[in-house]
């Protein structure tokens, strides 16, 4: 397996992590009786700001899982993989590690820099395939 397939793996790993994360705390807060719902209404109770966040950070990592994923199969099956691509992905699985943290604990302005590193990460590998 490459090193950016191993990342993805990783990183699909993480998202179960983060699922995780949010879930207890939120049936814990919401109780289960909303949470196995269909939720056509609101909860009759809030989440905490930490859940909250934690919830926002694992829909941003399902939403940059998607591109990574993307960058990952373009360099595996254009036969791409360089150092500049492992490195890349490795970037961004570790950004995405600390941007959990970044993001429950409220970090700014390091939780939009640690984003931006996954991101630009991203496009790197998007960008090296390509040349």
């Amino acid at each position: 397996m490459t090193p950016e397939l191993t990342a993805l793996a990783l990183a699909g790993l993480l998202q179960a992590v983060q699922f995780h994360l949010f879930a207890i705390p939120a049936n814990l807060e919401l109780g289960t009786g909303y949470t196995s719902s269909p939720r056509d209404r609101p909860p009759s109770r809030q989440m905490s700001v930490m859940t909250g966040r934690l919830q926002r950070a694992m829909n941003n990592h399902f939403e940059g899982l998607i591109l990574f994923t993307l960058a990952v199969v373009v360099v595996t099956l254009g036969n791409q993989s360089t150092q500049v691509t492992q490195t890349a992905a490795w970037a961004y699985l570790g950004a995405r590690i600390l941007y959990v943290p970044a993001y429950a604990l409220g970090w700014r302005p390091w939780r939009s820099v640690i984003w931006a590193v996954g991101f630009f990460a991203t496009l790197t590998m998007i960008l090296a395939s390509l040349i």
